[in-house]
């Protein structure tokens, strides 16, 4: 397992690496000129003593990519939720905000902003640029806790905590569960170097279950329909399928990896799909959600039958009452902020870890330098069954970071999915827990 060349970012493409030059004009423009990027719930600067705790959350909006704005607010409800019960430890909380536009300027300007503002940690946050923002919050110390899980640099900076294990733990666990109910499997994924990973993903979970690799078919990261790549995907995952006259043969499965695009490419499918024997689709969280599956019609959508791969339990799932009361009570009417949104729910969490970690300061003082030693020094978080406890060491011990660390993913301690399927155009369990999706990521060949 050694010597192998780390895994790169996998959500979505990743975008060529802003320059110096640009990093260096970017440094020179606060995040504050960004007028209708960045927003504090109010509050004075400090952590240390009675004073405020300052934190930062940053994600894109008004975009045309990705688009996370429930991060954000979610965040400054939860800190009016937290202030309104007497703070962490007495402390009243603060968050900033800030946009990053999907552009790496203005990542690097929201963590310079962060560093200028001197938070204790930028929590729950969004951005395909790690590139960008970790550089500044490396340099100052500022950890990174609970990010969406969108970059590799997640997974491998010391300063990032991530609370889930990204698209490679949710590729790869889907893998293994098409493995037993497929036949033909065909992978659809952007034509980029980062798309140039995702076979190797999804296929060390098809191996670990005893399948053949599947069909990969490319296409554009940014075409506006995807009828021949439709068409390709239908063939292959059909030849020899349940339907096609081959006795004993197996429904297809075709799964489409294309980030924000996947619902394009599904508008395209639903339409060839007609002309060929049943198949079933599968994706990742991330690709889909709760939110995208209303909106493309629920049960008579596109989506319905399809298997889903996620971090965490479903929406409708108890665990998630302690979240839906803070939205009920401090954002009620606040279209933003969806309990079904997985970026939502990722910043619940993350805002769960980052109280835990300051409440096990107590009295002393919060800054960056003791929120990472917390988090450094084993503690461990539980977040209600949302997730595994967490623990995050210095290495004095073993942890399922060291198992991890030899695929490229020294930072990741969640490695654990949950499986899901679209049923009358709502998303329920497919199986009941989590299944941990370690070992199959360590047969993930990306030689």
């Amino acid at each position: 397992m050694t010597g192998r060349r780390r895994i790169r970012s996998t959500f979505l493409p990743r975008h060529r690496p802003v320059g110096v030059t640009a990093l260096a004009a970017g440094a020179l423009m606060a995040c504050a000129s960004l007028v209708t990027g960045c927003g504090v719930v109010p509050g004075t600067t400090g952590g240390s003593g009675g004073d405020p705790i300052k934190v930062m959350t940053w994600a894109p909006s008004d975009t045309n990519a990705t688009n996370k704005p429930g991060m954000p607010a979610f965040a400054r409800a939860y800190a009016r939720w937290v202030n309104s019960r007497g703070g962490i430890n007495g402390r009243k909380l603060t968050v900033l905000t800030c946009n990053d536009h999907n552009d790496g300027v203005s990542a690097a300007q929201c963590a310079r902003r962060a560093v200028k503002e001197n938070v204790v940690a930028v929590v729950g946050s969004y951005s395909q640029y790690g590139d960008s923002f970790f550089p500044p919050l490396e340099g100052a110390g500022i950890p990174y806790i609970g990010g969406y899980g969108v970059t590799n640099d997640e997974f491998t900076s010391p300063l990032s905590y991530p609370v889930n294990g990204g698209q490679p733990t949710l590729l790869a666990g889907l893998g293994k569960e098409l493995a037993a109910v497929c036949g033909n499997v065909t992978l659809v994924r952007p034509d980029t170097i980062v798309g140039d990973e995702l076979p190797v993903l999804l296929d060390s979970g098809l191996s670990t279950g005893g399948h053949r690799a599947a069909s990969d078919v490319r296409a554009a990261d940014d075409a506006t329909e995807y009828s021949a790549q439709s068409t390709k995907a239908l063939v292959s995952s059909t030849s020899g399928a349940a339907g096609s006259g081959v006795k004993g043969a197996k429904e297809g499965c075709v799964v489409p990896a294309l980030g924000d695009r996947t619902s394009t490419f599904m508008d395209s499918f639903r339409r060839a799909r007609e002309d060929y024997p049943e198949v079933r689709t599968a994706m990742a969280m991330g690709s889909v959600d709760q939110t995208v599956i209303d909106a493309s019609g629920g049960a008579s959508g596109p989506y319905e039958g399809s298997y889903i791969t996620g971090w965490y339990p479903v929406e409708s799932d108890a665990r998630w009452d302690a979240m839906k009361k803070v939205i009920n009570a401090e954002a009620f009417g606040d279209n933003r902020i969806d309990s079904a949104d997985a970026g939502v729910q990722t910043t619940w969490i993350a805002y769960q870890v980052f109280e835990k970690a300051v409440e096990s300061l107590g009295s002393g003082e919060v800054s960056a330098d003791s929120v990472r030693g917390a988090l450094n020094g084993g503690l461990k978080i539980s977040t209600g069954g949302l997730t595994p406890t967490l623990q995050w060491t210095t290495r004095d011990t073993w942890s399922t970071a060291d198992d991890l660390a030899t695929v490229g993913f020294p930072r990741m301690v969640n490695a654990h999915v949950t499986f899901q399927v679209v049923r009358g155009g709502q998303l329920v369990a497919a199986r009941e827990g989590f299944t941990d999706a370690t070992r199959t990521l360590q047969n993930a060949d990306v030689d």
